[in-house]
């Protein structure tokens, strides 16, 4: 009986690992535009900073090394954007999205307040952050 189950759980796993990183995402967010220009833009990175400085350091770290002042009294650790781990296979659309809905479960916020463009500022920097340093 066991066998029937593992048959089609695996067949939904190996499908679920192949398809696009952004399969998971609800389909506003899903169909999203993404903006290529600006998230390569260096002025958009410098303003991703400044906001991430401003509204993100303080879990995050200033470094966006996950070592912030709040981070021992959260209730997850808050994402390391320095580490390879977290940055293989993430997309720009699932940043944005984390970024404007929060993390479900965990003391990631939602960002609402923050106009779209300056989401993807930020978006473009946690996504360099790793390469071009803090």
């Amino acid at each position: 009986m066991t066998r029937f189950l593992l048959l089609p759980l695996g067949l939904l796993l190996m499908y679920s690992a192949c398809s696009g990183g952004d399969s998971g995402l609800p389909p506003a967010y899903a169909n999203l535009t993404v903006p290529r220009e600006r998230l390569a833009s260096s002025a958009a990175r410098q303003s991703g900073r400044r906001l991430y400085l401003q509204h993100c350091a303080i879990c995050h770290g200033r470094n966006a090394d996950g070592q912030g002042p709040r981070h021992t009294y959260l209730s997850e650790h808050p994402v390391d954007f320095t580490s390879s781990d977290w940055r293989r296979g993430k997309t720009p659309r699932q940043v944005y999205y984390w970024i404007r809905e929060g993390v479900a479960g965990t003391p990631m916020p939602s960002w609402k307040s923050l106009a779209p463009a300056q989401c993807w500022d930020l978006t473009a920097y946690v996504l360099t952050v790793k390469e071009e340093g803090p």
